[in-house]
Formats: C-alpha cells, sequence, structure tokens
C-alpha cells in the first residue's frame, strides 16, 4: 500500500511547511492544563516547603514517558496514514481493534468536559472585558456560582466552545494549520508578557525561590510520583493519540525523531513559564497587599481546586489582579485571552482525531465533522449542567490516559520494538535524527514497568486514604472514588471488546459466505479434467 496516497482523494493531504507542523503540533499540546492546572499540582505536592521535587520527577518522566511515548505515536500515523483504530489494526491483529477504540474514546471522554472548562474561559473574558473584576473572594465565589451553577450560560459556552474547534477541522490540515498559525503565536506572545511583567513585581523573587525549593522527603511520597506523571501526559499529549492524526499529514522528509523531542521540551517549557508566572505573581499580590499572610496561607490559595478545579483560575486570580488597579483588569483579560486560546488550539485536535478515525471508516468529512461536534456537545451536556458530573469526569479520565500509555506500548511490543525503530522511524525517515537502540528498552521494559506500578500507586492510595467524616468512602459511588473511576472504565472496556468481537464474528460469517460458491462448484466440478495447479486451489478450499 502506498501510504502516500488517500483513497477519497487520490492524494493525503500534508501539512504545507516545517513552521505549519511546529505550530500545529504545540496547539495541540499548550492547553489550559499548561497554564492553570500545573501551577496548581505544583503547588498541591509542595508539602508547604517548595515545589523543586516535584518539578524534578516531573521533568524525569518527560523523557522516560513522553518522549518515548510521543515517538511511537508520531512514528505510527506517519508510517500508516490511518487513524489510532486502523493503525492498532494494522501493526497487530484485527483482534486487538478495541484497544484503538478504547484510545479514542478516552480522548472523547476528556474533550466532551474539557469543551465546557473552555467554553468558562470564553466566558470570563467577555465579561471581565464588560465588567470590574471582584474586589473579594466571597464576591468571586459568587460570580463564578452564578454562571457556572446557577444559569444555563455554560451550555452556551460549551456549544461555541465545540462549534469553534468543529469549524477549525472542516477541512482537515487545511483549515488546522490556518487557525494555529495566528492562535499559537498570539498565545505565545501573551504568555511571555504575561511572565515578564510577573518578573517585575514586588516580592516576585519569593515565590519563585518557593517554587525551587526541594522539599526531599518527598521523593517518597507516591503521590507526587503520580501526579508527576499524570500532569507530563496531559501536558504533552502523551497517551492521547493525538499525534497519530496530526503524524498522518507528515511525509519521509519530515524529521518526527526532532519534533517528538524537540516539541515536548518546548512544551514543557512553556508549563514551567506559566507556573513561574502564577507563583510569582501570586506570591507578589498577596504579600504586597495583604503582608500578614504566611507562605502556608499563599500556598493554600495556589493550591485551592475549587469546584471543578476552579480555585486558583476563576476564583482567586480575578481578585489578584484587582489588587493592582485598572492595569490588573487589563491583566485578567488577557490571561483569560490566553487560556481560550490555548484549550481550542487543544480541543481541535481532539475533535480531529475523532474526525479522522470516522474518515478512516469511510464517511466523508462533510459528514464526519458534524458528527464528532454534535457527539462532544451532547457528551458535555451533563457536566456543563452539573459541576459535580465534570468533576467526576475529570477525575475518571485525566489518569485514564495511563492506560492509554500502556495500550500504545503493546502495539509497539506486538509489532516488534526493534522493528517499529528500525523500520517505521530509522529506515522509512529521510534525513531526520536516528532514534537510538536506548528507547526500545525504555518503550519494551521500563515504560510498562512505570505505567502498571502508577496503577497499582493510585489504587492503593485512593483504597487506603483516610476519608473526613461525609466523605465518600473509596468503595462506594461518590464524584471522586476508587470504584466509580473502575465501573467507567469496565464499562468502556466491555463495551469496545464486545463491539470488536461482534464485527469479527460478522466478518468471518461474510467471509464464510463468500467461499460457498466456490465450495459448491468444486464439488460439482471434475477433478480429472482440471489442470494440477486447479486441483490444488479446490483443495485448499475444501
Amino acid at each position: 500500500m502506498n501510504r502516500e496516497v488517500n483513497d477519497a482523494t487520490g492524494e493525503r493531504a500534508h501539512f504545507s511547511s516545517r513552521w505549519a507542523i511546529i505550530l500545529s503540533c504545540l496547539g495541540t499540546v499548550i492547553g489550559t492544563g499548561n497554564i492553570w492546572r500545573f501551577s496548581r499540582v505544583v503547588a498541591n505536592n509542595s508539602q508547604n516547603e517548595g515545589g523543586l521535587v516535584f518539578l524534578v520527577v516531573w521533568l524525569l518522566f518527560l523523557f522516560i514517558w513522553s518522549i518515548p511515548m510521543l515517538m511511537v505515536e508520531y512514528g505510527t500515523g506517519r508510517y500508516t496514514q490511518r487513524s489510532v483504530i486502523k493503525s492498532f489494526s494494522q501493526l497487530t491483529s484485527p483482534h486487538f481493534t478495541w484497544c484503538g477504540a478504547w484510545v479514542c474514546l478516552v480522548g472523547f471522554m476528556i474533550s466532551c468536559y474539557y469543551s465546557v472548562v473552555l467554553g468558562w474561559c470564553f466566558y470570563y473574558f467577555v465579561y471581565h472585558c464588560a465588567n470590574p473584576l471582584p474586589t473579594s473572594v466571597d464576591e468571586s465565589r459568587q460570580t463564578f456560582k452564578d454562571f457556572a451553577e446557577d444559569s444555563s450560560w455554560p451550555v452556551l459556552t460549551h456549544g461555541v466552545a465545540v462549534l469553534l474547534a468543529g469549524l477549525s477541522v472542516v477541512k482537515g490540515v487545511k483549515t488546522i494549520e490556518k487557525v494555529s498559525m495566528v492562535l499559537v503565536p498570539t498565545l505565545l506572545v501573551i504568555i511571555i508578557f504575561n511572565f515578564v511583567w510577573s518578573l517585575t513585581r514586588s516580592n516576585a523573587d519569593i515565590g519563585l525561590t518557593f517554587m525551587f525549593t526541594p522539599h526531599w522527603e518527598s521523593f517518597g511520597d507516591p503521590r507526587v510520583w503520580v501526579d508527576a506523571l499524570s500532569q507530563n501526559a496531559f501536558d504533552t499529549g502523551a497517551g492521547m493519540g493525538l499525534m497519530i492524526p496530526y503524524s498522518t499529514f507528515m511525509t519521509r522528509h519530515n524529521g518526527i525523531v526532532r519534533y517528538a523531542t524537540f516539541l515536548p521540551i518546548l512544551n514543557n517549557l512553556v508549563s514551567l513559564i506559566s507556573a513561574m508566572t502564577i507563583f510569582s505573581a501570586v506570591f507578589s499580590i498577596l504579600l504586597s497587599t495583604m503582608s500578614w499572610m504566611t507562605q502556608d496561607q499563599i500556598v493554600d490559595i495556589l493550591s485551592d481546586s475549587g469546584p471543578g478545579s476552579t480555585g486558583l483560575t476563576f476564583i482567586w486570580i480575578p481578585v489578584l489582579f484587582e489588587t493592582i488597579g485598572t492595569f490588573g483588569r487589563v491583566m485578567a483579560v488577557f490571561f483569560f485571552l490566553c487560556l481560550s486560546f490555548a484549550g481550542l488550539t487543544s480541543l481541535i485536535s481532539n475533535l480531529e482525531l475523532l474526525c479522522l478515525t470516522i474518515d478512516d471508516f469511510g464517511i466523508s468529512r462533510k459528514w464526519s465533522v458534524p458528527i464528532t461536534t454534535a457527539a462532544v456537545f451532547l457528551g458535555g451536556l451533563m457536566s456543563a449542567m452539573n459541576i459535580n458530573i465534570l468533576t467526576n469526569q475529570d477525575f475518571v479520565w485525566a489518569f485514564a490516559l495511563v492506560v492509554n500509555g500502556l495500550m500504545l506500548q503493546g502495539m509497539v511490543i506486538y509489532y516488534g520494538v526493534r522493528n517499529f525503530r528500525t523500520v517505521m522511524v530509522n529506515d522509512f525517515g529521510i534525513g531526520d535524527w536516528h532514534l537510538p537502540k536506548i528507547w526500545e528498552y525504555i518503550v519494551k521494559f521500563l515504560a510498562p514497568v512505570e505505567a502498571v506500578a502508577l496503577i497499582g500507586w493510585w489504587a492503593v492510595d485512593l483504597i487506603s486514604d483516610e476519608t473526613a467524616p461525609g466523605e465518600d468512602k473509596w468503595y462506594e459511588f461518590g464524584r471522586e472514588t476508587f470504584m466509580v473511576t473502575i465501573v467507567q472504565w469496565l464499562g468502556l472496556l466491555v463495551l469496545v471488546i464486545t463491539v470488536n468481537t461482534i464485527i469479527l464474528v460478522m466478518r468471518r460469517r461474510r467471509d464464510q459466505t463468500e467461499k460457498m460458491p466456490l465450495l459448491w462448484a468444486a464439488h460439482e466440478t471434475p477433478t480429472e479434467n482440471l489442470s494440477s495447479s486447479s486441483r490444488k486451489s479446490i483443495e485448499v478450499l475444501l
């Protein structure tokens, strides 16, 4: 099969330039998780002593998890020129197509609630353009409650987010790269501007000092390792399968080893800069306006997840910016514009993952885009209408990226780790870096051990964690419990395996039906009148 050819158009569309690849792929991975989620996770794992240990573990997982896993995604998409599901079927066996379906559906579940949060960013950007910032935390909480819990606005903004992302994938790579060429540079300029501004504030150095202070005992905390891996996977998109469809738009001359190394590093640099911006700004503003606050109190604010993990972003940031006057409102508007752009480019890649999957089953793009857009909108309605459901979905599916990674590793191991490295990456690529042999050991041995160990740590931590009075036990169907996670995972697993089995059975029956006329013809044809080659063919059929 010529992997440069597309069955529908005669030739697969490709990225138009190197910058189109870089900006489109950066847009995929730089999302709201880099800008606000990362800062909160660092604070949560600082033990009120310092965040350096978490940063070290997080950086370690960049090289022993995210980059190797993204190498799998880039190599798979460029070589097969197919979606995640078709790639699993091609590289393993039709019996394991359900693994690709799992990866796609986890991406779908994340898209459903992610678009709701993106809608919140849109709303706050417009709201603060027209309204003053809140002057107290209580006022800010009430503003969020009025919007997210007591109105229908989240449904509308969720719909707008999905619609904009859907329009951006109408023509596949052509619209994706055009949108990315505008949004991503603008996003990076805003991030750098906010970073430089935060460093000029008095007491900013105190926040940075705390962020880079080690608390060595944290190395022994399983939660630090679990959060570091899941955050790095969420940051870079490793395991989501997002880079498989994007790499189908690449040719043999596009250096995937360079991209899979350079882009995750740049993405994590954006996360680090964003965290430095948040830590320096929060410490500076609070110490300048409320000098009586202690370090522990400030870290508690940074760690405040709030409803739907909104504490720092949608409740505290507006209050903090209000303390610096008119310019603070300008900064707040820029902040939510930045979040909006970051979230939109990430949602675009999620929708492209789903659209390409539908395309590969023979449905044209003019139908796959509306189907995907409608499915994500309907799938996210419950999260838009009930913040507790959104919190549950984030808890359940964000960590499922580790399971995704385990399945992608299984795909490569089944195909042959050495064959993947030599045939699909090194030999197939032209003018690229050489993928070293150590990658084989990471994907075949180290990465699966990481995944299994972290899933085990995660389960033990949830089961053994002592709950406060009134909180759900691990075996109850609560908002964030082990039981509710396992039930949803098992439900999806049963679904994809059942559908895969039904399709295999139907295909086997169809093949048998097609062979029946040949079998009857073989029985009725005198074999002595046939050539030796024809007799052998009939013997095979019989």
